[in-house]
């Protein structure tokens, strides 16, 4: 696998460290982690919705932490006397922790999460300051009525 260096960008930009270390990233393998699964959907021009799969997991179970940049959600499955006093003959239901991090575009905040149905959705809003919209520069004119004089010199 190639690993691209970014040393020469370092020193010829400012404030794009955050881009760099990302794309860097992007080369890597993931440690192929995939519980729990999720969706990620587009649900309006500036909205979107992460959908995990989290089954067997009740809200008290789930933790949901935005900072820097960083959406972390934590599962963790607490061990009750009932569970540990059975003996199964067969255990197919995770009951493993997970911590699954997604990295938010500037801007993007959570609005609300909810668990439904053993599906936790987290619904985000990007929210654009006035200050960095981009805004439309009316263009004056010349007023068409007003008379135009020619000027002459005689000598």
């Amino acid at each position: 696998m190639r690993h691209v260096d970014f040393s020469p960008l370092y020193r010829s930009t400012v404030g794009f460290d955050r881009l760099f270390t990302m794309l860097d990233g992007l080369g890597q393998p993931e440690q192929a982690q995939t519980y729990p699964p999720y969706n990620i959907e587009r649900t309006g021009e500036n909205t979107y919705r992460i959908t995990m799969a989290v089954a067997g997991f009740d809200e008290t179970e789930l933790t949901i932490e935005a900072h820097a940049h960083v959406l972390t959600v934590k599962g963790e499955k607490s061990e009750d006397e009932k569970t540990q006093q059975t003996e199964y003959l067969y255990r197919g239901i995770a009951k493993r922790a997970f911590e699954r991090r997604f990295q938010l575009a500037d801007h993007v905040e959570v609005t609300s999460a909810s668990l439904k149905n053993g599906l936790l959705h987290i619904d985000l809003l990007r929210n654009i300051p006035e200050a960095m919209k981009p805004r439309k520069i009316a263009i004056a004119a010349e007023a068409v009525n007003a008379p135009k004089a020619i000027e002459a010199h005689v000598n």
